[in-house]
């Protein structure tokens, strides 16, 4: 599989405003806004994604882990591993769904399956990261609030 998957993905994805100003943006309200309308979300995705879990358990160790959105897509037949951010993009950021794209590669996907692919969506983007802190397999795009 070349990475087509991820060439379909919009740009920047678009939430609705919070309705009380005083609720503080975090990944957990971040996700909520998601999951209240997962279907549009998916849509913007592209063709054939589909919705596994929210807050996904990887046990690593003793320590557990939590996937903010697993998704899979039925057309390229790999896991996409969603993380959320409400900050710019960081080199730890790509360290991390890269460690949780790999523990999908090992641990849950089977030999027909094509390698997990990770989408980082975050308040800014930073093109460095991207091209110097991960592979083709991981995009970051960019959220705003309308």
């Amino acid at each position: 599989m070349d990475n087509d998957i991820l060439y379909g993905v919009t740009n920047q994805f678009n939430f609705p405003e919070l309705p009380n100003s005083r609720i503080i943006l975090s990944e957990k309200v971040l996700q909520k806004l998601i999951l209240e309308d997962i279907e549009s979300f998916l849509d913007e995705l592209g063709t054939g994604f589909t919705f596994i879990k929210s807050e996904y358990p990887i046990k690593m160790g003793n320590t557990y882990n939590y996937i903010d959105l697993l998704l899979y897509n039925i057309k390229y037949k790999c896991y996409v591993v969603v993380e959320l951010k409400v900050t710019e993009l960081k080199k730890e950021h790509t360290g991390q769904i890269m460690t949780y794209m790999n523990y999908i590669d090992k641990n849950v996907k089977t030999i027909e399956e094509n390698d997990t692919v990770g989408i980082i969506i975050c308040k800014q983007d930073n093109e460095y990261v991207i091209k110097y802190c991960s592979d083709e397999r991981v995009i970051a795009r960019e959220y705003e609030l309308v």
